[in-house]
């Protein structure tokens, strides 16, 4: 592409007015006919450009969030129909994730900046073939917009009275334009608008309105009043026990509008930032409160849906609902741990888990694979990767996990297995194998000990005013060594390197493991959470004895439990695939049926729309379980639905032939689910299974799209098939 944006220089407003987004004018004319004209933009911050009054381009929160110091990603316009002979440029600049309070709660100033600045080139062809480039330079003017605040955490504050006035000389602002890029992330746009469910009038005589969806957006509405007259809207995911409007849980976060009236009927929606909610508390509001004149945008990276999942139950169909919410709600340019307080981060950990699920769910392989570029340049020279990318923590504090850094290795795969690109399995192996080799000169030799781990965070057993699970963090660090040195393994294979040497590295983990953790026939970490990354992660062997013996534990200790998990973000993405691995489906199906808390369907029946960070985050009583760290919109335990599809309807990727090229349908049915379909758009076409129960007897259906092959397995027997419709029968075991 050619990048005239580089002719441009970076401008920014004074460095006095901080909080205030500034915006930036050009006038110019044209005495030669227009054949085409592109425009390509970027800030430190986000932007809103528009030319002869009219907004160019329906994207939001652009250019997204990157590794600033290492990359700044621009987009381009095709502006060919909004020129005229005499035209206006304007673009306002947001402070974004560039200059907000990112990851320091307690600052007033944000991590990479305090002011925002903009870039520009517009490049016009004329009819003779002549052209010109119009870019952002000292001859640009700059103004302080309506915008008197924007911030990612905090909301944003209008005064419609303000009108601006381009008397100021812009600044040049310092930046290395050879860190411009054009844009790799997948567009940001509003995808939906819903309708206010209802106008609450609470007991503290609140005015809330429920959009009956948890969902990342903004509000628009319309408002008529007079000038000067201030609004406020607050922004929450829950009601507390009375019913009344509840946001401490956003912590530090304000999540506010302010919005200060001109005269007149007017309309408003977030220009440069976005909220996480389900309410809308309204203060100070000027007229009768009228639902009309409210609809909720709802913003993510525009990612193509690919995988859909229905059965007879109907709270797993609102549940599989819920997960497909929380993917849109916290995959906005990065994926992100949550859209509502101050926190809104790339944490690793809750990528590495939610991956396999994200992939199937969407076509996330740009997504990720911006990401991971950003992962990959914030990887230090040691091979240590930061919980979170792009990376904000400062450097004392910097340091990595088990779990959330193994998203170096986890992530490429999964993406490679979804989509078949060798070529991006290539691109990030090197920091792949860092990784591993990060680990392997840790202390511990073929362990990972003495190091920080989050462990089984939110684990259910938890010891009294812990975070983290009762599952011995080094267990878990030195499982996912084994892990991510058998992933490196398997994407160097593919690549044709020769993996001797990290073959025996394995083989020694495994074997320093066992040797570590496992006495008299248990492991030492007795929990849920250690036998199921010791046998889904394959540190058994070869020994079937052995895995069965950690299966029976497991068993026993989910009965122990009253028929209950007692995982956290490490155990339970992988709960019931280890179950259905040692032959027990049903006791999968018991925890996923479960509805008494700790469970998936615990949160349904107490009206979740997304998947919540913590398992009882709103109690039955209507308590809540923290206000520190309690999220209703945190996907990880999402990653439940790659379950759905790959044992409930029985479609599993084939690692060896990536790119559904051949897969499996071997679909586990249970009376207590009635039926289940699922359908996948892959890279190699559309796949469908589905079975439903008949008393005993159990009817198939499934379609192998064209140029693929699958192996079947119903009741046993197995088949090799090409591309087709198919009907089997079959019963209930």
């Amino acid at each position: 592409m050619n990048d005239f944006i580089k002719e441009a220089k970076f401008i920014s407003g004074e460095a006095e007015w901080k909080l205030i987004c500034p915006k930036f004018r050009k006038e110019f004319t044209f005495t030669k006919a227009i054949k085409s004209a592109e425009l390509q933009i970027s800030a430190l911050g986000v932007y809103e450009a528009k030319i002869n009054g009219q907004r160019v381009g329906d994207l939001v929160m652009m250019p997204g969030w990157t590794e600033y110091a290492h990359r700044l990603q621009y987009q381009s316009y095709d502006v060919t129909e909004m020129l005229s002979e005499s035209s206006v440029i304007e673009i306002g600049a947001g402070h974004g994730w560039y200059a907000s309070r990112m990851g320091t709660p307690k600052t007033t100033n944000g991590f990479y900046g305090d002011v925002p600045s903009v870039i520009a080139a517009l490049k016009v062809v004329f009819t003779d073939g002549s052209e010109e480039l119009i870019v952002t330079d000292e001859t640009w003017k700059a103004a302080t917009s309506e915008v008197l605040q924007s911030q990612i955490y905090d909301g944003e504050t209008m005064d419609a009275r303000i009108v601006p006035q381009f008397d100021t000389n812009v600044r040049i602002f310092d930046y290395d334009k050879e860190k411009l890029i054009p844009t790799e992330s997948e567009d940001i746009r509003v995808t939906e608008k819903i309708a206010v469910k209802k106008v609450i009038v609470t007991p503290k005589g609140e005015i809330v309105l429920d959009f009956g969806q948890n969902l990342t957006g903004y509000l628009e509405f319309t408002v008529c009043g007079s000038a000067g007259h201030t609004v406020k809207l607050y922004h929450g995911e829950v009601l507390d026990k009375d019913g009344n409007f509840y946001n401490e849980n956003y912590r530090s976060a304000k999540a506010l509008t302010t919005y200060t009236l001109k005269d007149g009927v007017q309309s408003y929606g977030a220009i440069y930032t976005f909220y996480g909610f389900r309410y809308v508390k309204l203060e100070n509001w000027p007229e009768e409160v009228k639902a009309e004149n409210f609809t909720a945008c709802v913003v993510h990276s525009d990612m193509k849906r690919t995988g859909w999942f229905k059965c007879g139950h109907a709270k797993i169909n609102k549940l599989f609902e819920n997960i497909i919410y929380g993917q849109r709600g916290n995959f906005l340019d990065v994926p992100t741990d949550c859209p509502q307080r101050d926190e809104r981060l790339g944490w690793t950990g809750d990528a590495e888990v939610f991956c396999k699920t994200a992939v199937t769910n969407y076509d996330a392989e740009r997504f990720f694979a911006k990401w991971l570029r950003d992962m990959k340049l914030a990887q230090r020279e040691d091979g240590m990767i930061p919980r979170i990318i792009p990376n904000i923590l400062p450097s004392p504090n910097e340091s990595s996990s088990s779990a959330w850094g193994d998203a170096a290795t986890v992530c490429p795969w999964e993406i490679y297995v979804a989509y078949g690109n060798k070529e991006l399995l290539a691109e990030f192996y090197g920091m792949m194998e860092k990784w591993v080799n990060y680990v392997h000169a840790k202390p511990g030799g073929y362990l990972w000990k003495d190091s920080f781990h989050f462990g089984d965070w939110l684990g259910i057993d938890a010891p009294a005013g812990s975070y983290r699970g009762a599952t011995s963090e080094e267990l878990i660090g030195s499982a996912y060594f084994y892990l991510s040195t058998t992933l490196l393994i398997k994407a160097g294979k593919v690549l044709g390197y020769d993996m001797t040497k990290y073959e025996e590295l394995k083989e020694n983990i495994r074997k320093a493991y066992l040797a570590e953790y496992l006495k008299d026939g248990r492991l030492t970490s007795d929990t849920q959470t250690a036998y199921v990354v010791t046998i889904h992660f394959g540190l058994c062997g070869c020994d079937a004895e052995l895995k069965k013996a950690m299966g029976d534990r497991l068993i026993e200790l989910i009965e122990e439990a009253g028929d209950s998990l007692r995982t956290g973000f490490v155990g339970t993405p992988y709960l019931l695939d280890t179950l259905t691995e040692i032959g027990r489906p049903d006791k999968a199906y018991t925890l996923l049926l479960r509805e008494k808390f700790p469970s998936w369907l615990f949160s349904v029946n107490m009206g979740a729309t997304t998947i919540w960070e913590h398992w009882d985050g709103l109690r039955e009583d209507g308590s809540f379980w923290s206000k520190d760290m309690n999220s209703f919109n945190h996907y990880a335990y999402g990653s439940v639905a790659s379950w759905m599809y790959g044992t409930a309807a029985g479609i599993k990727s084939d690692e060896n032939c990536p790119a559904y090229k051949h897969f499996f349908i071997s679909p586990i049915p249970d009376k207590r689910l009635g039926s289940a379909k699922a359908k996948l758009d892959t890279r190699s076409g559309s796949i469908m299974s589905e079975w439903y129960c008949e008393g005993d007897d159990v009817r198939y259906s499934f379609v192998i799209p064209e140029g693929t092959t699958a192996t079947v397995t119903i009741d046993g027997k197995t088949e090799e098939l090409s591309a087709g419709k198919y009907t089997r029968w079959g019963t209930l075991a």
